[in-house]
């Protein structure tokens, strides 16, 4: 909801405060005010004198297993290999499941690191950790650390003015925020599901009542500005609210953003090879923001893959089709429009599945091995980096951290992650503590 106008609210501590061009909810996350704010600026700053790189992430949450992907065992025992049967590619040499033919015939175009490794089996945690480069020490439903989206806002920027340059879809990532950095770096989210024959993006749209001519003369409520920036300091949530207000209103009421969000613009052909399904066109959405100027934008989509139970059918009966034709599409789509060495795509999860099935026909939670998939980027494509042990417990060559799998990401965006932030106590923070680069990628 985009409210310009304000109404009054009764808080915890019984005042009466004005909420103020609210852009979303702005101490739950979310599409927070101060993404629309520091929009131009930023862009002014630092993006206009940087290359229009950008990355799309596809968030596997709750752990792909890669032992039925990309990384499979034939000739393990069976209560390890499982069901699937590998499949050649179009690059001699190198097989996948049986269950990703779209993206074995383009596997020229990608690259996959079978050797990611890390040591936290839980969610939270492990998430925390592949999103953040960090490993937390306690379990939180908010970020201790910035997500990689966050740091990119900060560090790039908008690739252009009038666009947010951190995005979630379709929904706020749980652990996608910006910890310490402050929450105008939090991801912009629609909160719709684009595969929706209503999707519309409602905080880009002015209320009905409310004219664009009418938020004009609103300006004047400028000056009730300090009031309301005490408010919103006394809780934390916002910084720098009274910098960036003034360019908050002009993208506002501007249409490039909402352009950029409507994907009902796309050829109904080029939708139906993407797939008709929430995970299929969150990726279209990415490529129509990344091309008009989005720098990272983050996917949550296409169900969940944790699967403690009846693995091999949820796999090959949802989760692997919906997601071979996604990726398939995009990879193609960015190929097809000149984008592939600007934006990388990569794909993971918090960690891997266990190698030996349980009792369920499942698989449990396995941080000990996992797979990750680049296309683009500037990146070399075309290959399998790193190998496990036969039943795809452990790296047994080129283990990549997810200190390497991160610095790779920034690689491709012209980031140091040396470059050091402060965090609440003012202590210095570096983008990643640890890992460099994969230099098979590089």
């Amino acid at each position: 909801m985009l409210d310009l106008l304000g109404k009054i609210v009764q808080t915890c501590d019984g005042a009466s405060r004005r909420n103020f061009l609210k852009v979303g909810t702005l101490a739950a996350g979310g599409a927070t005010l101060a993404d629309m704010l520091r929009l131009r600026a930023m862009a002014a700053e630092q993006g206009a004198s940087l290359p229009r790189r950008a990355v799309i992430q596809l968030w596997l949450g709750g752990g792909p297993s890669h032992i039925d992907m990309y990384d499979l065992k034939p000739h393990a025992p069976a209560e390890f290999r499982g069901e699937f049967q590998e499949i050649s590619t179009n690059v001699a040499g190198i097989r996948i499941s049986e269950h990703l033919p779209l993206q074995a015939a383009i596997m020229d175009k990608l690259a996959v690191v079978r050797s990611g490794t890390h040591t936290n089996a839980g969610h939270g945690m492990g998430s925390q950790w592949m999103l953040t480069g960090y490993q937390p020490t306690i379990e939180v439903n908010d970020n201790i650390y910035p997500a990689c989206g966050a740091v990119v806002s900060k560090v790039r920027g908008p690739n252009a003015p009038g666009l947010p340059a951190y995005v979630n879809l379709p929904r706020r990532l749980g652990l996608g925020n910006a910890a310490y950095l402050g929450a105008s770096y939090n991801p912009f989210a629609p909160e719709n599901d684009p595969n929706s024959d209503g999707f519309n993006v409602r905080n880009l749209k002015l209320p009905g009542r409310v004219s664009a001519d009418r938020l004009g003369r609103r300006r004047g409520l400028l000056g009730d500005l300090d009031t309301i920036r005490r408010d919103i300091d006394s809780h934390g949530d916002l910084v720098g609210l009274d910098k960036f207000y003034r360019d908050a209103m002009e993208m506002i009421t501007s249409d490039q953003a909402v352009r950029a969000f409507d994907i009902h613009r796309e050829d109904p052909k080029l939708r139906d090879q993407y797939g008709r399904n929430d995970l299929g066109q969150c990726c279209l959405l990415a490529r129509r923001l990344v091309e008009a100027g989005v720098t990272y934008v983050t996917i949550q989509a296409g169900g969940g893959w944790d699967t403690h139970g009846d693995n091999f059918a949820q796999l090959k009966n949802n989760l692997l089709p919906k997601y071979d034709r996604a990726v398939a599409a995009l990879v193609s789509d960015l190929s097809a429009r000149g984008l592939d060495q600007d934006v990388l795509v990569m794909t993971l999860g918090e960690f891997g599945r266990t190698p030996r099935i349980n009792g369920g026909s499942g698989r449990d939670h396995w941080p000990g091995a996992m797979s990750v998939l680049y296309a683009g980027g500037g990146l070399k494509m075309g290959q399998m980096i790193g190998t496990t042990d036969a039943r795809a417990e452990y790296p047994t060559s080129k283990p990549a951290s997810p200190g390497c799998l991160l610095s790779t990401m920034y690689h491709t965006l012209g980031i140091d992650w040396h470059t050091a932030f402060y965090d609440q106590g003012r202590r210095p923070l570096p983008i990643l503590n640890e890992g460099r680069p994969i230099d098979d990628l590089v």
